[in-house]
Formats: C-alpha cells, sequence, structure tokens
C-alpha cells in the first residue's frame, strides 16, 4: 500500500509537469532565470494551488505582501496568486532580487524557503558566503537538494521505478482569451455563451474566486476559454 501510495502521488507530479512546465519555462527564460528553478514550484506545491498556514497561495506559494508588492490583485473576489503566468513573474522578480542583493542563485532558491533578510542575517552572523557553508534550520537547509533531487527525478522517471506512458500525462488544453472591463454578475450564464459550464470556467481560471466578478473599476482582465468542443472531444 505504501508503495502505490507512492507511485501514484509520483504520477501526479509527472501529470502537472508536463501540463504546467510549458507556460513556466518561457517566463524563467524570458526574466533570465535559470530553468532549474521550475522545479522550486513543484518543492514549493506540488504544481497545485495549495494553501499554507502562513497565507501563502497557489502553484508559487505567495504571500499576500508579496503579491501586492507586485501589482498582482488579492482580494476575496480575485487572487491573481492563482494565475499561474502572473504568479509565475512575481516569483521572477523575487529570486531576481534576491541574486542581486544575495549573490548567486542557490541563496536566491533559499531566500525564496527563509526570505532575503532571514538569509542575509545568517550569512553575517556566520561570517560565510555561500549557501553550502551555512547553518540552516532542516527545512532551508534541505531546500535545494530538494531541487536538485526532483530534477533528476523528473528527468529519469524509469531510473527511479516510474513506468507510465507518455499519453497517460496531463497535456496543455488549447485556450482562447477573452478580455472582460465590466462586472460579471452570474458567472455561469457567462460559461454558457461560450459554451462551457461553470465547473470548466473555474477550472482554468482558479483566480477567479466567487461566482461573479465586482470589477468596480472597469479593470481588463483576460479569461481563459478552453476551444469550442474540446471537452466534448477529450472526455
Amino acid at each position: 500500500l505504501v508503495n502505490t501510495y507512492w507511485q501514484s502521488n509520483g504520477l501526479l507530479m509527472f501529470k502537472r509537469a508536463k501540463k504546467y512546465f510549458p507556460v513556466i519555462e518561457p517566463i524563467l527564460k524570458k526574466n533570465g532565470i535559470p530553468d532549474d528553478f521550475k522545479y522550486l514550484a513543484v518543492i514549493e506545491s506540488g504544481l497545485t494551488n495549495t494553501v499554507s498556514p502562513a497565507g501563502a497561495r497557489g502553484i508559487w506559494q505567495i504571500m499576500p505582501a508579496t503579491a501586492k508588492e507586485n501589482g498582482l490583485e488579492v482580494n476575496d473576489n480575485v487572487d491573481e496568486r492563482y494565475n499561474l503566468e502572473k504568479a509565475t513573474e512575481v516569483a521572477c522578480k523575487y529570486l531576481l532580487k534576491s541574486k542581486e542583493s544575495l549573490g548567486s542563485w542557490t541563496l536566491a532558491a533559499a531566500a525564496y524557503n527563509a526570505g532575503n533578510s532571514g538569509i542575509s542575517s545568517r550569512l553575517d552572523d556566520q561570517k560565510v558566503k555561500n549557501y553550502y557553508d551555512l547553518l540552516l534550520g532542516e527545512e532551508t537547509g534541505r531546500y535545494v537538494f530538494r531541487i536538485v533531487a526532483l530534477k533528476e527525478i523528473l528527468s529519469h522517471p524509469k531510473k527511479y521505478g516510474f513506468n507510465f506512458n507518455e499519453s497517460d500525462l496531463y497535456s496543455a488544453i488549447p485556450t482562447h482569451e477573452v478580455a472582460v472591463d465590466t462586472a460579471v454578475t452570474d458567472f455561469a450564464a457567462f460559461s454558457k455563451r461560450y459554451g462551457i459550464n461553470y465547473k470548466i470556467l473555474k477550472i482554468h481560471n482558479p483566480w477567479l474566486r466567487e461566482d461573479h466578478l465586482n470589477n468596480k473599476s472597469g479593470k481588463k482582465y483576460i479569461i481563459s476559454i478552453p476551444e469550442n468542443g474540446y471537452y466534448q472531444t477529450h472526455p
């Protein structure tokens, strides 16, 4: 039973990576972030829109203050930490800032877990300059090594006992964008106009947190809609 549990959960990790890495990778590249940082997202959330006890949310586990400082909307109606593209941009900003202040990508990765000030103060207190010489708490101390381990496993699944076909993995669903700059009073009715249902709308737009959109400011939102007929031909 234990082996079955780990095998099934591990397979889900491969499935999600196939779906979400193609979204994350070009954003990392555009921002000059090493590609390996996509594995940091796996460490943070297992590539799920999870919520931490501290209030971090989304695949990149962004705290409310960090989100708002970097231009994301966070409230009961809209939470853009659940928008993977926008959240990845914020993660890139944080990592670049950490790299600039701390001097290395390994320290930047550690700072994503423990905070810039936390890592900086430990470097000063221990009078060292790199991650590998730092004495850290258990979670942060193994953080970079977990990233390396996940890269190895996800890159060589059969070597670690994960046997599956490419067809077993999730793939990106073709979508088109719909711009909305007004309030939406009923997303169920909105969904029907585009040939989908409310459930499918929320799966593709998890940043929409309620069954309506307030939008008193007339802000332009981009909503993802699956291509016509996809869910009929891909049950």
